[in-house]
């Protein structure tokens, strides 16, 4: 049984663009692979809000993530989470030997702009790392607030992971002032895994030409270059399979409209907190609630690996708690091509599980 996917990632892709990933190899050499890859770059520069140079790896968000940190770092990092994959960076920057500091706050709590400032007025950053979007806890943070604070140290490099939530969310990169805004194809961009995309400003190649140990194949600034002498190709083999999925899937998003596919995400988000609120409580503030994935306190105590047992009997499938939360709470997530009928029958079905066990 196909199960429909109301997890984070990786979130089912409909099937013409599945069927693009069958077309024949090319030389990644060809000119032909230079027009794909430069048509990704067009489009994803109108999704992201950007005129800075797209960098495309072959790797999940995690791997540019990782080189960010590494290629970009030259005294200090400091490194914001509120979450699982917040963490996570942090570690991805001490395990390079990359200086970096952690700023984490009580999970289901989002960063707050104060709390960058104080840590940037300190002189001691030269990079500053921020989850948008954390699914393991639901929030969202406000992006936009930041970055009027990150705007305040135009010495500070600034790096955001939107891995889920760009395509569901308007993040204007270059409104906000972001150097590295991160995401990946499996989540709000409807697309397979495999392969992550990040913007670039000239900011961050000045600050990565400083940096010595930038490594060899997450080099950031290593790629810019290369692609910018070689006509957008890449020093390594791409993912040439999802490319073409992701060329024909850019054009899809672009023709729903990037304010209705936003306004889409958002009527979701709505209708599945305000379920959440009724029937269990939300885990996030709800101030800052994510649009993409809704956290759901497991206030009733309900075996959630029997909910989705169940669930796969019916044909879906939902997210248990991440980590620590395991249990204690569930993930919905609402983003990609998802409708609001789909969270509405979806949401049903769990009503009539949880019914018909008390």
């Amino acid at each position: 049984m196909n199960l429909k996917l109301f997890i984070p990632g990786p979130v089912d892709v409909e099937e013409d663009v599945l069927q693009r990933m069958s077309l024949p190899m090319m030389g990644h050499r060809t000119k032909e692979a230079s027009k794909l890859q430069r048509n990704i770059t067009k489009k994803m520069m109108k999704i992201m809000y950007t005129n800075n140079q797209i960098l495309l790896s072959t790797s999940s968000g995690s791997g540019l993530m990782e080189g960010a940190v590494k290629s970009c770092t030259g005294k200090r990092a400091a490194v914001f989470s509120v979450g699982a994959f917040g963490d996570r960076w942090h570690k991805m920057a001490t395990s390079n030997g990359v200086p970096a500091d952690l700023f984490a706050t009580e999970w289901g709590s989002a960063t707050r702009p104060k709390d960058v400032d104080n840590a940037l007025s300190t002189g001691k950053y030269d990079l500053i790392a921020i989850t948008h979007n954390e699914t393991s806890t639901g929030i969202m943070n406000p992006v936009n607030e930041i970055a009027e604070v990150i705007k305040k140290y135009p010495e500070v490099v600034f790096c955001l992971d939107t891995v889920s939530s760009m395509g569901g969310t308007k993040i204007e990169v270059d409104k906000l002032g972001v150097d590295i805004c991160i995401t990946s194809t499996q989540k709000c961009l409807g697309l397979p895994p495999g392969l992550s995309i990040c913007s670039f400003s000239q900011r961050a190649a000045e600050a990565a030409k400083k940096v010595e140990n930038r490594g060899l194949y997450l080099d950031l600034l290593a790629l810019y270059e290369y692609i910018q002498k070689k006509d957008h190709q890449y020093p390594s083999t791409p993912v040439l399979s999802i490319m073409y999925a992701m060329d024909y899937q850019l054009d899809k998003i672009l023709k729903e409209g990037l304010e209705n596919r936003f306004n889409r995400h958002a009527e979701m988000a709505n209708y599945t907190r305000q379920w959440a609120k009724d029937r269990f409580e939300l885990f996030p503030e709800e101030e800052f609630a994510s649009n993409t994935l809704t956290t759901v306190k497991n206030s009733r105590q309900v075996d959630i690996s029997d909910l989705n047992k169940r669930l796969k009997e019916e044909g879906y499938m939902i997210s248990n708690g991440y980590g620590e939360l395991k249990d204690k709470t569930f993930r919905i997530a609402h983003m990609a091509e998802r409708s609001l009928a789909e969270i509405q029958e979806l949401l049903r079905v769990i009503d009539d599980i949880i019914e018909g066990n008390e």
